[in-house]
């Protein structure tokens, strides 16, 4: 690796050039991948589209996993405050408390942080370690004759050469469509929009409705706590293995409606601007790596099929990738996917089988969800629901809702479903070294 710049540049026409490593798009994942990669000694390039501070549709919480990565790199984010448990309401009303326990590995709690901070703050970060901001949209990806991809191409003309290519763009990833790793057809998409509500909310409520009595909607609302006494609003669906246009905002003026009668907001509390974004999860949609192009985050599809949450994965993903890179960026094509393996293989694959089952059977799904938040049941299975919906098995510490939630893994994980973690296409588990003429695959 080479030694990288004593300064991140950042703007339209920074960057150019040769870098040890491209990564695409700069939200928690890039941002966290580009961090690591420069403080161990690489030459790193982040680009992205926008300009930032910007925003994006999310519910602003990051949970117990993320709190311990920034932790552990020692990144200082404006937290707008602590979460630790969480309200889940039924469709019959009725709530349960869920309680966030500490485990060995992460802590008991999560921080609110507004993604327009957040990124910002991540960003910054990575280039205050060395990486090289570049403002770009990525339009080509160019091969040699070999398949190795040797550089992104902006749509300015700007080429971005690099050993190995992260591509951190999100659920649609140009970069993973323009290397020929997206297979839409076998993703497991959701959608979700939100917006900000004047409101103090003590504890996160996450509300589970029904389309009509006994026929659970397929997804579900929120009502986190916010800064500066904003609330944050919103509403998600999963939709399976089809992506199409759905219109939520109608759903979501139901669902505001619906706290104001519950009291959860209080009477003329209007929401804001609205947001949305696509989601792709479960590990699906995508093999993490080929070759020497690695994607990490909403990019490889690595967002809670159960509950949403998609800044931790995507950052625990960055991570592994970066260090994979950095142990040796010839292998990082095969030793990456393992080190994903080995940090969601027991979960997501299940979590995403049983989406999967609860949106074919809405009826069953409903009743589950009824029963699970009814009087004495909530109370025996709140602590299990908390750490499994969570992804908070690997690392808990031993008590009995973690030995149950580690059993509601292992009969989820035998629930018929397509594999989430293909290895790398056949030929393509290294980063060639082939000086053939280059291809170029365009995006459109």
């Amino acid at each position: 690796m080479s030694t990288p710049p004593a300064a991140g540049a950042s703007g339209p026409g920074a960057g150019s050039g040769r870098f040890d490593v491209v990564v695409v798009g700069a939200g928690p994942a890039g941002s966290v991948a580009a961090l690591v990669l420069a403080r161990g000694g690489a030459r790193v390039a982040l680009a992205d589209k926008a300009v930032f501070p910007r925003d994006k549709a999310c519910g602003d919480l990051i949970g117990p996993r993320g709190v311990q990565v920034l932790e552990d790199l020692d990144i200082r984010v404006p937290d707008a405050g602590h979460g630790s448990d969480l309200l889940a309401v039924g469709p019959s009303g009725r709530r349960s408390r869920l309680p966030a326990f500490t485990g060995r590995t992460y802590p008991g709690h999560g921080i609110v942080v507004p993604r327009v901070a957040f990124d910002n703050a991540l960003r910054e970060a990575a280039l205050a370690a060395g990486a090289v901001g570049v403002r770009a949209r990525v339009t080509e990806v160019e091969r040699d004759s070999a398949g190795t991809a040797r550089a992104v191409v902006a749509s300015d003309g700007r080429r971005l050469a690099a050993d190995v290519i992260i591509g951190a763009d999100g659920a649609l990833s140009p970069v993973a469509r323009l290397a020929g790793m997206l297979d839409p057809a076998t993703a497991l998409w959701g959608f979700a929009i939100r917006a900000y509500v004047p409101g103090e909310v003590p504890l996160p409520l996450l509300v589970l409705l029904e389309s009509r009595p006994w026929q659970i909607y397929p997804g579900y609302g929120w009502l986190f706590p916010g800064a500066d006494g904003q609330a944050n609003v919103g509403i998600g669906v999963g939709m399976g293995g089809n992506r199409y246009s759905v219109p939520l905002r109608d759903d979501l003026a139901r669902f505001c409606t619906l706290l104001r009668e519950r009291g959860d907001l209080r009477q003329g509390a209007d929401y804001g601007p609205v947001t949305g974004g696509w989601l792709r999860m479960g590990g699906t949609g995508t093999t993490p790596a080929a070759g020497n192009v690695l994607l990490v985050g909403d990019a490889a599809g690595l967002i809670n099929p159960l509950q949403g949450e998609g800044i931790a994965p995507a950052m625990i993903s960055a991570r592994l990738a970066a260090e994979a890179v950095l142990a040796d960026p010839r292998r990082a094509g095969t030793a990456y996917p393992q080190a994903l393996e080995g940090a969601f293989g027991r979960y997501l694959p299940g979590a995403s089988a049983l989406q999967r089952t609860l949106l074919r059977r809405p009826r069953l799904a409903s009743a589950s969800m009824r029963l699970v938040t009814a009087p004495v049941v909530r109370n025996l299975v709140a602590g299990t629901w908390s750490i499994y919906w969570n992804g908070l098995v690997d690392g808990a510490r031993p008590r009995p809702a973690a030995w149950a939630a580690r059993g509601v893994e292992a009969v989820a994980a035998r629930l018929p479903g397509p594999s989430s973690w293909a290895g790398p296409p056949a030929g393509r588990d290294e980063a060639g070294t082939s000086d053939a003429a280059p291809q170029v695959t365009r995006a459109g």
